[in-house]
């Protein structure tokens, strides 16, 4: 490990910390809308003539949570982790390898399309780049209104007063209706496919990167308009980001995730204030502090290597190979997602900023694990114990 690592094994700086309380507000949360268990997606590898599958792309390979209704989870990570792909699949815009997906208490893992049509209406997705997302030869009128054509919806007020209104929603001008979106800035297309995706009063949007592909004042117009949106119409979000500081803005819980795997999930305030996870340690390093004074105390966690290909990831811990605190017990069994502290999960041996004895109850976890694992029975859910 390089000397920039340092400082690496502590907690972030008190600014980060106070930086994040002053940030929160009240958590949201109410009844569990969306439980994803074990998901996982494997792209398959092929080769020769008859194109028989050698290797597979383990993108996602066996990720869990929970969203509540109301509340906004961040799904975090370096590019290519897999957080787009879980997000596609929860909306089932991909077909997962293995796994379940339950909506409102029905398993919607393998719908058919058919099945699915009529839970389009609540499940909706903010794509990344609003310049491919939108059809080029349509008016914004045409774009907007197309969840109400397909759904075979007939409003009161008639479509065109609808998309009217779904316009001034997010900010735009009602007589925007018959212009193209070549017309539009970058920040007024992402508000266009947010006032689509908003069309059908949906109950779960996924928000993939909704603001990476736009300047940094446009970033806080948008990030704003979610924030507003989902007060006033009781919306619940899971939200991809890389950018650490958008997350830290608009979610009440973050999940972070390395090669395929969520290695930390917990409350907004008490992941960015004490983080357990090495991994997380070091991407909250890297977060911009506009404080010079306050910037230079800081160490900065430098990671050695690229992240691991997907085709052939690291065994047991999939971070082992970059982390400054790997031991041998790394390199051959799997941490389990363990609750340390009330509502924080996370998956290392040897976390940190945790209760002192949380190495043993990692490694009993472990044990369980694979004792389970051996007789194929159901993964247990580790809590913290009934005293703490």
């Amino acid at each position: 490990m390089s000397t920039s690592q340092t400082g690496a094994g502590t907690a972030p700086t008190e600014d980060v910390a106070v930086a994040a309380t002053e940030a929160g507000r009240p958590g949201r949360g109410g009844e569990p809308l969306l439980q994803v268990d074990g998901l996982g997606k494997h792209f398959p590898v092929t080769a020769g003539l008859l194109r028989r599958q050698v290797a597979a792309v383990k993108a996602v390979d066996g990720v869990s949570f929970t969203v509540h209704k109301g509340e906004t989870l961040g799904l975090v990570g370096e590019s290519g982790c897999g957080k787009t792909t879980t997000g596609r699949m929860v909306m089932r815009l991909l077909e997962p390898s293995f796994g379940r997906i339950t909506f409102e208490g029905h398993d919607i893992t393998h719908l058919s399309q058919a099945r699915m049509r009529p839970l389009r209406r609540d499940l909706q997705m903010i794509f990344q780049d609003p310049y491919s997302s939108l059809n080029p030869r349509q008016t914004v009128g045409a774009i907007v209104g197309a969840p109400f054509r397909l759904q075979g919806i007939e409003t009161k007020k008639g479509a065109k007063r609808a998309v009217q209104e779904l316009l001034e929603l997010v900010g735009l001008n009602p007589e925007h209706y018959n212009r193209y979106p070549h017309e539009f800035s970058g920040g007024q297309r992402q508000r266009i496919g947010i006032a689509r995706t908003l069309a059908l009063k949906p109950k779960l949007i996924i928000a993939d990167e909704p603001v990476s592909a736009l300047d940094v004042s446009i970033q806080a117009q948008v990030v704003n308009l979610l924030e507003d949106l989902q007060d006033e119409l009781d919306l619940t979000y899971v939200v991809i980001a890389h950018d650490l500081s958008v997350v830290r803005h608009i979610a009440d819980r973050v999940a972070v995730m390395y090669l395929g795997k969520i290695v930390e999930i917990a409350d907004r305030n008490d992941l960015y204030a004490a983080p357990m996870h090495p991994y997380t340690n070091a991407l909250l390093s890297a977060v911009p502090i506009p404080d010079p004074a306050k910037r230079k105390g800081r160490d900065r966690i430098r990671l050695q290597g690229d992240v691991p290909s997907p085709l052939d990831p690291p065994p047991a811990c999939r971070f082992h190979t970059r982390c400054w605190k790997a031991q041998e017990i790394c390199k051959q069994v799997e941490p389990p997602l363990v609750e340390l502290r009330p509502g924080h999960q996370t998956a290392c041996h040897f976390p940190e900023n945790a209760p002192a004895d949380a190495t043993e109850l990692v490694a009993q976890a472990a044990a369980t694990h694979a004792d389970a694992a051996a007789t194929g029975e159901p993964l247990p859910v580790h809590k913290i114990r009934d005293d703490d």
